[in-house]
């Protein structure tokens, strides 16, 4: 029995214990590093794979807040910090009503390999609420923002842990969350990061993941000595923060984005998506893509109802690289047979695992470069950590600065991950790459702080 295999049926005992999603994120890595594993013994040693898989600490409590109509409504919050070996927690905060113990574990643990492959200091953490701000107005949302963070607050700081956004925590509640720790501290600090720019937050922070996942995507193509993005067309699903940014750095460097989709159903446009219609029904009207095709009736609309079965429209659609940006376990073995039929060249991960584990073998086992999200979606927590800085400093950086840095940390992580790849006979395979790299930082840094 190899080593991996050893280690999997160690845990295997508690497996219903945990989400499947979260076991999925630890199989992945503990198959990925099993080559470290076997050359380098001080792993097994210092039991490593068995420290790491368990946070330091679940934090869980109760968000009481009053709606506009004075009624008393009850969430639960979350904060998980997973490890921080290489510096202060850091990982977002989601608020939506799947948000649950597990998934923020799943999130936590990826965040710790995320964070590490950046080569910052950071560590790894999540958290959140079950609350769900759709059809919220913003006084109940800032009440809420204020409730959860008189709980958060006891166990956050700008040397302790640093939470971020996530989906449903953009500026706006950042900004709640944050008045509402100055109050509760009288102190003005970069505990959160992901601010409005008036009060410390870093230009690009909105769009650092999406440039990010297409700035690494140009990188891992060149190193493959694959064709650029410019004049190829992308799909991409999703129509959150990393999609939209996704779509707008790909037109930027002359790509054609022709889809994206929602919890109702997907837009294709052959011409290219209206991405100025896009920001407008997404960001400020909040509002289902449908309307999309009341300015573009030549598009095309797919309603999730019309999907064929076990398969996801997004990715029926021809394309040169193809970029999941909604949601995990989004584009599945069916999914990736589509792709590679029709020509996929590759494919980068801008949402968190969005894969399955099928998929990603089907992709792997065609030879088709395959960016993980905790290499390729590292670009918001690389700003993140880019905002810490210019807080500690009292500085501002310009867009440019900032976007010519971020280009530079995605290009390092790609270089990085394909050197970790090829050291240990897994040349080309930047998800195994990106696990070994993110876990031998981390691992290194557990040894050298003793138990």
């Amino acid at each position: 029995m190899g080593i991996a295999q050893e280690d999997i049926k160690k845990f295997e005992k508690n497996k219903s214990e945990c989400d499947a999603i979260f076991y999925q994120a630890m199989e992945e890595i503990i198959y990925s590093i099993a080559p470290l594993l076997e050359s380098e013994p001080k792993y097994k040693k210092y039991s490593i794979v068995e420290r790491l898989i368990v946070p330091d600490r679940i934090i869980k409590f109760k968000v009481a807040w009053l709606n506009d109509s004075n009624k008393i409504e009850v969430n639960t919050g979350y904060r998980i910090q997973f490890n921080n070996a290489l510096g202060p927690y850091k990982g977002g905060l989601r608020f939506h009503p799947s948000v649950n113990e597990s998934v923020l574990k799943f999130l936590g643990f990826e965040q710790i390999f995320k964070n590490a492959l950046t080569g910052l200091p950071l560590g790894g953490a999540k958290g959140g609420s079950d609350f769900d701000p759709k059809g919220k107005s913003d006084f109940e949302i800032m009440k809420f923002c204020s409730a959860y963070m008189r709980e958060l607050s006891k166990y956050i700081g700008a040397r302790i842990d640093v939470p971020a956004g996530d989906i449903g925590v953009g500026a706006r509640e950042i900004g709640y969350l944050f008045g509402e720790y100055k109050k509760i501290t009288s102190s003005y600090e970069g505990v959160l990061t992901g601010k409005p720019y008036m009060f410390g937050g870093s230009l690009m922070r909105p769009e650092a993941t999406g440039y990010g996942v297409v700035y690494f995507t140009q990188a891992m193509l060149e190193m493959e000595g694959k064709e650029g993005l410019d004049g190829k067309v992308c799909t991409v699903s999703g129509a959150g923060n990393v999609a939209l940014h996704t779509i707008e750095k790909l037109f930027q460097v002359g790509a054609l984005p022709v889809t994206c989709s929602d919890s109702s159903g997907m837009i294709y446009d052959s011409r290219g998506v209206d991405l100025p219609l896009l920001k407008e029904l997404k960001m400020n009207q909040r509002v289902s893509l449908e309307r999309y095709i009341d300015i573009h009736p030549e598009a095309k609309y797919i309603s999730v109802s019309e999907y064929p079965q076990g398969e996801h429209s997004v990715w029926d659609i021809p394309c040169y690289a193809a970029f999941p940006c909604a949601t995990q376990n989004e584009l599945n073995e069916a999914d990736a047979q589509n792709l590679i039929v029709n020509g996929c060249a590759c494919l980068t991960e801008g949402a968190n695992m969005p894969s399955t584990p099928e998929a990603i073998a089907m992709f792997l086992s065609h030879k088709i470069p395959f960016a993980p999200a905790k290499a390729a979606n590292a670009g918001g927590v690389a700003v993140s950590e880019f905002e810490m800085s210019q807080n500690a400093s009292m500085q501002r950086w310009s867009f440019e600065d900032v976007d010519v840095k971020l280009k530079e940390t995605m290009q390092q992580i790609c270089k990085r991950v394909a050197l970790s790849a090829k050291e240990y006979g897994v040349e080309g395979n930047y998800v195994d790459g990106a696990n070994i790299a993110g876990f031998k930082r981390v691992a290194d840094a557990m040894i050298a702080e003793g138990i």
